[in-house]
């Protein structure tokens, strides 16, 4: 991760806090270990050391909300979840891995085995690429491009290639076309996804990730943070990256390809054993890169909530803000059922699509009127509101007016 070392760039942001112990802690730690080493390994070890620790504290964390989620599960659906295994079920995780690795794995005779071994592999890898531009704190930037924001969203859609790769490789009709149904899915809410991001860069004036957050710095009224999810047409973008990415990430209610009313498991129908936990892993990770992007884009990044709060290390907040996110997932899991597959395309193409075009026109009038004050300010948060709402209630009229209610009758 870059910060201030002997064998990577200087990448400290002004603000309070910026250099007490705890805030640097993780550097100073990378640093210490790093410096046992010959200078010119120094710089190979320091990046290796951040990999690993990107790849075990995120994947810690994707064991931990298995047992978190369906600990909640549980308790939507008045039952009460893991609690065999360990203490209150804290080693399911454990038990899990352990069982995922011991399996056997079943490869059908007639498969392209190369293809069906890359395809978890190549999905794994990709997800966890997404890692790599995303600001966990103040000096945590694992990798600092001037685009990053296209870098995080060209990794994203790679992953449709893998999917691809488990349908055609498994030489399972049934496979291939849940495979391409996953497709049509990710293509469909990979448009809205991409757009409710635009009105971000043009405001920031940057595709960096750092760059975002630093236009996002600074208080409203002196306590009042200039998020971008504080504003009408960054609140309406937020909501859309929402949906999107829970269809981007396999996530209920847009889990079709999973659907228990198929029969199959999608394009993992040929799958078992640890290819097949690869295939969850990468959609666990999925999750958590796409709510850190969320928080990146939307919720200030590291940045502290109020002025006062700004003591508490950066990384603590990022990590804050994301198992809110993570656990607003799964209470959507637990909430709302599964749509059909028409009415899944037919949310992308016919009611996000249109909502994310008109918010960047939104977002244009907000930023050409940012001279406004004093009353006009008003006229100017008036004018925005009505510009999301009008939009939000026409396209939900035309969504639903399409399709009458059904009505049943009994002999």
């Amino acid at each position: 991760m870059i910060g201030a070392t002997s064998f990577s760039p200087l990448l400290l942001a002004a603000g309070a806090g910026a250099d007490s112990f705890l805030e640097r802690l993780p550097l100073v730690i990378r640093d210490t270990v790093a410096g046992v080493f010959p200078a010119p390994l120094q710089w190979l070890v320091g990046s290796t050391l951040s990999i690993v620790a990107i790849v075990a504290i995120f994947g810690g964390i994707f064991a931990g909300l298995t047992l978190v989620e369906r600990k909640m599960l549980g308790r939507i659906q008045n039952r009460p979840g893991p609690n065999r295994t360990g203490p209150m079920g804290l080693l399911q995780p454990i038990a899990d891995g352990i069982k995922a690795l011991t399996k056997e794995d079943i490869v059908p005779r007639s498969a392209d085995h190369l293809l069906h071994y890359l395809a978890p592999v190549a999905l794994l890898a990709f997800s966890i690429l997404t890692f790599a531009v995303i600001p966990f704190g103040r000096n945590l930037v694992p990798l600092e491009l001037d685009a990053a924001v296209l870098y995080f969203f060209a990794a994203g859609a790679a992953s449709e290639l893998a999917i691809f790769m488990a349908g055609w490789a498994s030489r399972n009709k049934f496979s291939l076309l849940a495979a391409m149904r996953a497709l049509a899915q990710l293509i469909s809410y990979e448009l809205p996804l991409l757009l409710s991001f635009v009105p971000i860069i043009m405001l920031a004036g940057t595709l960096s990730m750092t760059g975002i957050i630093d236009a996002q710095a600074g208080w409203q009224l002196g306590f009042i943070p200039r998020w971008y999810i504080f504003t009408p047409w960054g609140f309406a973008a937020f909501v859309i990256f929402l949906i999107a990415a829970l269809a981007e990430s396999n996530r209920s209610p847009f889990d079709l390809p999973e659907a228990e009313s198929e029969l199959i498991a999608g394009h993992l129908t040929e799958y078992s054993g640890f290819k097949y936990a690869l295939f969850f892993m990468a959609e666990y990770f999925g999750m958590i890169a796409l709510s850190g992007m969320a928080i990146t884009l939307f919720l200030g990044g590291w940045r502290a909530p109020l002025p006062f709060l700004e003591f508490i290390p950066s990384y603590a907040w990022f990590g804050a803000k994301l198992l809110v996110l993570l656990l607003f997932f799964i209470w959507i899991r637990g909430t709302f059922p599964r749509l059909r597959i028409d009415q899944l395309t037919r949310l992308a193409w016919k009611f996000l699509v249109p909502l994310a075009l008109v918010n960047l026109g939104t977002a244009a009038f907000w930023s050409l009127t940012s001279g406004w004050s004093g009353a006009l300010q008003l006229v100017r948060w008036a004018l925005t509101i009505a510009m999301v709402i009008g939009p939000f209630v026409l396209l939900g009229r035309g969504l639903s007016g399409t399709h009458r209610p059904r009505t049943y009758r009994y002999a």
